[in-house]
């Protein structure tokens, strides 16, 4: 059974990331906010800091520490005797909802720390961990042609002796610009489907490989959004992460694992954005002398009172949802399920709480005088990116009903 009470060495992490999202994020956000494009400089020391941390054995202060745990005869007789493990998954989880307490745009520029990595702890062998262990990977899925059905990829990747050859454009890719590496989605045989789609490390100095574009946004805009093209494109053979072996039973679920990982961390960003705008809406109706009480009924109180305990309890649920979705991961369980869940959840609860939390402040939430118009837009790409809402309910409803994608679309 999952335990709720986080344990000491999450807790101290966890502390370690919010101190980092006070004074780091929260003093340059509007900051980059207003300077879309600029890169983050004070980011800067964030790269060397998260390189000690690593190098120490300390958990890493972004969200891309996920991944398989460290299978040890300590670990492993630990794990037997308690029957509950908390490791990299849960670590990177309270870290990115720390940090995007702080700003989520911010969050996802820490160098070394792009969702590229996370895909790469989830299914690389151990040969390309050690390889790929200390790069900074944005992840390459989405294309002109298609956007959440990510069984559609169009990229090619055919192998020419010693190299692999990519040919597509890839959209929408979180620093894009800026990672030193791109995991990149490419089908090896279109003939085979989706069970031929996988994923690929391909270096910054790669040749074929340029930026077309930087996407202007409506929220985090201090991270930035990139149009890659990959034209002839070559890469070491052995930059295909996994197996090279298509395996037409097992189908698209290999390439589809690092969702598992990844969701999670994005219903934590949601669920940070989410817990920053009810702090600051708490404080804003204590000053205009709103009361908000968990002994009297919520119709019983002011109108603004209720709405706030309803969203705090749309928050609770979705933060355990996540915490939920971590710990399956970290205790080797299946958790496709609760991973969309949770990111269904929490994506939705990120964008209600922080635009109702904009109307209830008035002219406040609305100007520039707090973050919370920031926080409003930034909370929509986190309902939209790794799987939109309708996807995740889509995913959700397979599993509960025991549907495959061809029987419910």
């Amino acid at each position: 059974m999952i335990n709720l009470e986080l344990p000491k060495k999450l807790r101290a992490s966890a502390n370690q990331a919010h101190q980092v999202a006070t004074e780091i994020f929260r003093p340059i956000s509007r900051k980059y906010d207003l300077a879309e494009h600029d890169y983050p400089v004070e980011l800067d020391t964030m790269a060397a800091m998260v390189e000690g941390l690593a190098d120490s054995g300390t958990q890493k202060i972004g969200g891309a520490a996920g991944g398989r745990e460290d299978d040890s005869e300590s670990d492993t007789h630990a794990t037997e005797l308690l029957g509950n493990s908390n490791g990299g998954n849960m670590s990177a989880l309270l870290n990115a909802l720390e940090t995007s307490w702080g700003d989520v745009g911010l969050m996802l520029s820490i160098p070394y720390q792009g969702l590229g990595n996370a895909a790469i702890a989830a299914v690389a062998t151990d040969e390309q961990l050690k390889r790929f262990g200390k790069v900074w990977a944005s992840m390459a899925i989405t294309e002109p042609s298609f956007g959440s059905d990510s069984a559609a990829v169009t990229t090619t990747a055919v192998l020419d002796g010693d190299e692999w050859v990519l040919n597509g454009e890839k959209i929408f890719v979180t620093a894009g610009q800026r990672s030193t590496h791109i995991v990149v989605w490419a089908s090896v045989d279109k003939s085979l489907g989706r069970a031929a789609i996988k994923s690929f490390v391909v270096p910054r100095d790669a040749p074929g490989l340029s930026v077309a574009r930087l996407e202007h946004k409506l929220g985090i805009k201090a991270s930035d959004t990139a149009v890659l093209l990959l034209q002839d494109c070559r890469i070491p053979k052995d930059n295909i992460l996994g197996s090279p072996e298509v395996n037409v039973e097992k189908g698209f679920a290999g390439v589809m694992q690092t969702f598992d990982n990844t969701r999670p961390l994005v219903a934590a960003m949601a669920v940070g954005v989410a817990r920053a705008a009810l702090e600051e809406l708490r404080a804003i109706l204590t000053d205009a002398g709103v009361e908000i009480s968990y002994d009297t009924p919520p119709n019983n109180q002011h109108a603004a009172a209720a709405e706030f305990l309803r969203m705090e309890a749309d928050y609770e649920a979705a933060y355990l949802l996540s915490l939920r979705a971590a710990w399956m991961a970290d205790n080797k369980k299946p958790n496709s399920l609760e991973a969309s869940m949770s990111k269904a959840k929490a994506g939705r609860t990120g964008t209600d709480v922080s635009l109702k939390a904009v109307e209830l402040a008035g002219a406040i939430g609305y100007s520039q005088r707090t973050l919370l118009e920031k926080w409003g837009r930034d909370s929509k790409i986190l309902d939209i990116f790794e799987g939109t809402q309708q996807i995740q309910q889509l995913i959700v409803a397979r599993r509960v009903l025991g549907k495959t994608s061809a029987e419910l679309k």
